[in-house]
């Protein structure tokens, strides 16, 4: 007998068994963590049962083999991509945390693999899987199929997430991966949203006799039913057919993708086991006075616009929140263009959205900012601090709001009102500023103090936040209704005019000064205060 054999069996029982340990310790961490798992765990599978049932109702319809194969598309590319930007937020499925263990690639790959089939999300899969089953199946025949598919597209796609996670665990757990997991997040928020626009566009038209009509879905299904690990659930269909070589056909291709993949994290462990991370290697850099420096005014202000701006690209929860902030602007953007609503004047949620930048300036900092503190000794050093801050935001928020504009008049072909809607943005925008660095000194939390992108508080800032985030969005609405009432008597009595375009930025740069001499000197008196949220953890 192989003397490994039982040894490898120890080795998957015991990854097993950690990943119960795991989940039971998780919940019994604190009695809300518990009852959020909980409440979350059932009305997932709540909504997963109700997609089922409705997929199982489509039954003996024309088209439901489509729509099955479309519903396991989107399981796919979900269980494809979230490891691409959701990695930091499942430490379990990091497999450099194991490289250290005298582990052998084979029998961690199998312990790995149970314990990923572990949990909520292939409970999910499985419900929805079987709800497209009952959907595409047409015959006795269907049966087995069904039985032999759903769980090999399961197991599918649970060794895609993990080969793709194993496959870039280097590069997730490094800066870059950070910086890639905000793009991806926000590249998926888009894909959504288009991918809802469709479903409406689609499911929304009646057919014959006041039918569903999934006729639009044919020529997409048509190729997707043979891609793996899809076809395995539309096999299901081709044996209640009577198509058995092609169902046959299509069980094989999950199979031999299941087998690529597992090769493939296989290989992916190997190196991780055997291969030093190149981010340890200590190499020479030139130091050097940064690119763009000169643009920068002097002084502290100019040094503070460079920090500010170096966090906004280094720091992951920095650049997520910028980049969350000009993505849902340019969501609501081609949203409105995509769906006949478009306006220049959509513009104006780029001054919303981008002015929020200002909001918890030095929360953000976190036990950093003691350096900074230490250099606040007069009113003169706290107006820099906050105006170089301000600055900061304005650098990329203005261009960002003129391209965005110029795109919106172009796509609208209305070029007479992107002044007035320019100048309602800058006025956002200004306003924004002002009132984020009161809220910043006034109210602020602290971050949580690991760099995940997705997470943007620390356990029991929650009022805080919402005071701070829709604080201000009110408060920008607010203070700017005198100049909506200016535009809106303007645009009645004398059509669009460039006189909004001059006012505006005047409006908002009022405002902005306004605000910033209100926080300068409670920034000084509220110093140990700020300091203390700051460095929380």
């Amino acid at each position: 007998m192989n003397p490994a054999v039982p040894e490898d069996r120890v080795v998957v029982r015991a990854i097993v068994s950690l990943r119960l340990r795991l989940l039971a310790n998780g919940l019994r961490r604190s009695p809300r963590r518990k009852a959020v798992f909980v409440l979350g765990t059932v009305l997932g599978l709540g909504f997963a049962l109700v997609m089922a049932f409705a997929l199982s109702l489509l039954h003996g319809r024309q088209g439901a083999g489509d729509a099955a194969v479309m519903l396991t598309t989107g399981l796919a590319i979900g269980w494809a991509a979230l490891p691409l930007f959701l990695f930091s937020t499942d430490e379990s499925s990091d497999p450099t945390r194991l490289t250290m263990l005298p582990l052998r690639p084979k029998p961690l790959l199998r312990g790995t693999l149970l314990a990923s089939l572990i949990g909520p999300g292939p409970l999910l899969a499985l419900v929805l899987l079987t709800g497209a089953a009952v959907a595409a199946s047409g015959g006795a025949a269907s049966l087995p199929a069904a039985l032999v598919g759903v769980p090999l597209t399961v197991v599918a796609f649970v060794a895609l997430s993990r080969a793709v996670a194993a496959g870039n665990a280097r590069l997730l757990s490094s800066r870059r991966g950070k910086d890639f997991a905000v793009l991806g997040g926000l590249l998926f928020a888009l894909l959504v949203q288009l991918g809802n626009i469709a479903s409406q566009s689609v499911f929304g038209r009646p057919g014959e006799h006041g039918a569903l009509d999934l006729t639009p879905l044919r020529p997409f299904a048509a190729v997707l039913r043979w891609v793996p690990p899809i076809s395995s659930v539309d096999a299901v269909r081709s044996a209640g057919d009577g198509s058995y070589a092609a169902a046959v056909l299509q069980l094989a291709l999950t199979g031999g993708l299941l087998f690529l993949l597992l090769r493939w994290w296989r290989g992916s462990l190997q190196q991780l086991m055997v291969t030093a991370d190149a981010s340890t290697q200590i190499t020479v850099r030139s130091v050097g006075r940064p690119r763009g420096a000169g643009l920068l005014p002097g002084g502290r202000t100019g040094a503070v616009m460079q920090r500010h701006l170096r966090y906004a690209w280094r720091e992951p929860r920095a650049k997520a929140a910028v980049f969350t902030g000009i993505g849902m602007t340019l969501v609501f953007c081609v949203l409105s263009v995509v769906q006949g609503w478009a306006s220049v004047y959509v513009v104006a949620i780029a001054g919303v959205m981008l002015g929020l930048q200002m909001v918890n300036l030095f929360g953000m900092d976190g036990s950093a900012f003691w350096m900074v503190a230490a250099t606040l000794s007069t009113r003169a050093d706290a107006r820099a601090e906050l105006l170089g801050r301000a600055c900061a935001v304005l650098s990329y928020a203005v261009p960002v709001s003129l391209v965005v504009g110029v795109g919106l008049a172009a796509a609208n072909n209305d070029w007479a009102n992107l002044a007035p809607a320019l100048g309602v943005t800058f006025a956002l925008l200004g306003t924004g500023i002002g009132l984020g660095a009161v809220l910043s000194v006034l109210a602020p939390y602290a971050m949580p103090a690991d760099s995940n992108p997705m997470r943007n508080a620390a356990p029991g800032q929650g009022g805080l936040v919402l005071l701070n985030g829709f604080g201000s969005m009110v408060g920008v609405l607010l203070l700017n209704l005198p100049l909506s009432g200016l535009l809106a008597w303007l645009l009645v009595s004398h059509g669009p005019s460039w006189t909004v375009l001059a006012i505006g930025p005047a409006y908002g740069a009022a405002l902005a000064a306004i605000g910033l001499r209100i926080a300068t000197p409670r920034l000084l008196r509220r110093l140990p205060e700020i300091l203390g949220t700051a460095v929380e953890r």
